[in-house]
């Protein structure tokens, strides 16, 4: 296999030996220094007594390294988790031993569903205790052992010397989860305490990575093209795997005539007004991806692993081939007849020559006047002013405040759908979003994140009322930091998606009914700006005030509770 090396850190000197490292260093000083060494901007956590000797070790690093705390361990993680899926840099999240450390485990879950680098840091109990069922004690290496692609329990401080660095190297590299715990009086000890063993020389670690762009064998590579040039009904399927690779995406799109439908992961690959896309794919896509997945005779899926296995076309029907950086998604949805395993970028850029125009654009035309009638059927939803507020009403005009390069965290559940198929996305515009793992709650941590990382972009949250509620605690934390996130909560006092799930198989409605929550006294209550709209004659003027303001603003927008998420094929 070919491998394009490139480097996202600049080589440094080599490692010091032992003996010129500063003897006075305890092991949670090392820990925050490596950190540093390896470009860590923040630090995601909540104070922990397992954790002590690392915050004093940052509280002394503060003018290099920034600790934001939160008020769930559960946030930090997804916060770290969205930072890592925005950025493409390493998150990273600390929490205490025992149940700080069990609240990470969803977000950490998401990281590793959705191969972002992410570093999870925990406390564990005196070394001496281990194993004695003392207070606070859970084995977190043994918890993280089915999602942590590295995972280890830290000796003491020249053990973290080395461990450290593997750690964050292996996190960027795969990329996904690695989880490093350290004894609270381990954190303490230092340098001069401690000492390698015979068979560990002089390793002290080095902060480098040198990320690998692997593609495919130039013959398999050849095979792909010689298919893809026999065919004339070509359709492309893109996930996030293929972020970054949208010029080279655009590009084969328009050489094959080949229509494009993106996973939810994936919408922000092309901009929705692209001529080669049929918009999104799946329960919450659009009737023109369906139509044309059904029609083509053949698939190329690009590093996308969209569950929906309705929404493939028939096993029979079609060729597939596949790119993905992760050999086990290989035919993984579909049937295929040439897998590529490698990089999409590095793989498309490499196939790209050896595709010869296709002069026959009548498969790409069809979807074309296909995506035209979707989308004046879409308008009529969109312009519908009725009260109650009508989610796609509230998305259409929500749309017209979001800025040109705004990063936009989506939650999980019927807002969900209504703003993939209703939120046209433009060409600078960034999404993130829990699609694997699909837990509610991560987008008010998704958005602060996004902040953080890019004070100078609008960031905007959007949830429903369910998910908001699970971590709205997180409001203080964007109030104290003073981050002037947007918080669009779609309110129908009730868990929707689970509803109409429940009704679609013949069920009645049933444990799905909330409490009614005022969140705009919530939030003004931790100090951020609200409002709440419940006409839609008003929406558009209330939008715009909130979205005038420089500070955290949460908009609150009753919205019809019997407005059905439905799949695009109730739209024929």
């Amino acid at each position: 296999m070919d491998q394009a090396l490139t480097s996202t850190k600049p080589a440094t000197k080599a490692p010091k030996a032992l003996e010129q490292i500063n003897s006075e260093l305890n092991t949670a000083d090392i820990l925050v220094e490596k950190l540093i060494a390896w470009k860590v901007e923040q630090v995601f956590s909540l104070v922990g007594d397992g954790v002590n000797p690392i915050f004093e070790s940052l509280r002394k690093h503060r003018d290099k390294i920034r600790l934001i705390t939160v008020r769930h361990e559960e946030a930090a993680a997804f916060m770290a988790t969205g930072y890592a899926k925005a950025t493409g840099k390493l998150g990273v999240c600390l929490a205490t031993s025992g149940p700080g450390a069990v609240h990470l485990m969803n977000g950490l879950y998401d990281a590793a569903m959705e191969n972002a680098p992410v570093l999870a840091i925990t406390g564990s109990v005196y070394h001496d205790l281990l194993g004695t069922h003392f207070i606070q004690e859970v084995d977190t290496v043994a918890m993280l052992q089915p999602i942590a692609i590295y995972n280890q329990l830290v000796t003491g401080p020249v053990h973290a010397l080395t461990v450290i660095d593997l750690a964050c190297r292996t996190a960027l590299m795969e990329p996904g989860v690695a989880h490093i715990t350290i004894p609270t009086d381990i954190q303490q000890k230092q340098l001069k305490e401690d000492k390698h063993s015979m068979k560990a020389g002089e390793l002290t670690g080095s902060s480098t990575v040198l990320p690998r762009k692997d593609t495919p064998p130039e013959e398999e590579i050849q095979r792909a093209a010689d298919l893809l040039n026999a065919s004339n009904k070509i359709m492309i399927l893109a996930g996030r795997g293929a972020i970054g690779a949208s010029t080279e995406l655009e590009a084969l799109a328009e050489k094959l005539g080949a229509p494009v439908a993106k996973a939810l992961l994936g919408k922000a690959l092309l901009p929705d007004d692209s001529p080669y896309t049929t918009g999104g794919i799946g329960r919450l896509g659009t009737l023109p991806s369906k139509q044309m997945m059904e029609e083509c005779e053949t698939l190329l899926i690009l590093g996308s692993n969209m569950p929906y296995l309705e929404y493939y076309p028939k096993p029979d029907q079609a060729t597939g081939i596949q790119v993905d950086r992760d050999a086990g998604r290989l035919g993984l949805r579909f049937p295929i007849e040439v897998g590529l395993h490698g990089d999409v970028g590095s793989t498309l850029r490499e196939l790209l020559p050896k595709i010869n125009y296709h002069k026959d654009r009548g498969f790409l035309q069809k979807a074309q006047q296909q995506v035209k009638e979707w989308k004046e059927k879409m308008k009529e939803l969109e312009t519908d002013n009725r009260s109650p507020i009508q989610p796609a009403f509230l998305v259409s005009e929500l749309s017209r405040y979001i800025k040109d390069d705004a990063l936009i965290a989506i939650d999980t559940g019927a807002h969900t759908v209504f703003t993939a198929r209703h939120f046209a996305v433009k060409k600078d515009q960034q999404l993130v979003v829990c699609g694997n793992l699909a837990s509610m709650g991560p987008a008010l941590p998704y958005a602060i994140a996004a902040q953080l990382a890019f004070p100078e972009r609008q960031c905007i949250a959007i949830c429903g009322d369910g998910g908001l509620t699970m971590l709205m605690g997180e409001l203080a934390t964007a109030v104290y930091y003073r981050l002037p996130i947007k918080v669009i909560v779609f309110k129908n006092n009730q868990l929707a998606m689970d509803r109409f799930e429940q009704e679609e198989i013949g069920g009645k409605k049933y444990g799905i009914d909330l409490h009614p929550i005022d969140f705009k006294k919530i939030a003004e209550a931790c100090g951020a700006r609200a409002f709440h709209c419940d006409d839609p004659s008003r929406l558009a003027d209330t939008l715009s005030e909130a979205f005038q303001l420089s500070q955290c603003v949460l908009i609150e927008v009753d919205v019809d509770p019997d407005a059905a998420p439905d799949p695009p094929e109730k739209f024929k």
